[in-house]
């Protein structure tokens, strides 16, 4: 193994069943997430901001409230099952 690689931080070896596959899925789980609750919550703003300036896209609005809600919720959630890492 690259003694450099790991020193800066890096994965390491991406073997199977190694601890740093590992690792990885849990690195690209929590990107998809995020990136996932970075679009509903802007989708929710842009679409609040609609409303008040008088769009009648209040439903969109709603739609994209409920959808961050029950991302964040199951993101929690799914945080809390895994523990820590």
């Amino acid at each position: 193994m690259d003694e450099q690689n790991v020193a800066d931080g890096g994965l390491g070896e991406l073997e199977r069943g190694t601890r740093q596959r590992a690792q990885l899925r849990t690195r690209l789980s929590d990107i998809a997430w995020t990136a996932l609750c970075v679009v509903l919550a802007l989708w929710a703003v842009w679409s609040a901001v609609g409303v008040v300036r008088g769009s009648s896209a209040w439903a969109y609005s709603l739609v994209a409230w409920v959808l961050l809600a029950a991302a964040l919720t199951l993101r929690v959630a799914a945080v809390r099952r895994r523990g820590p890492v």
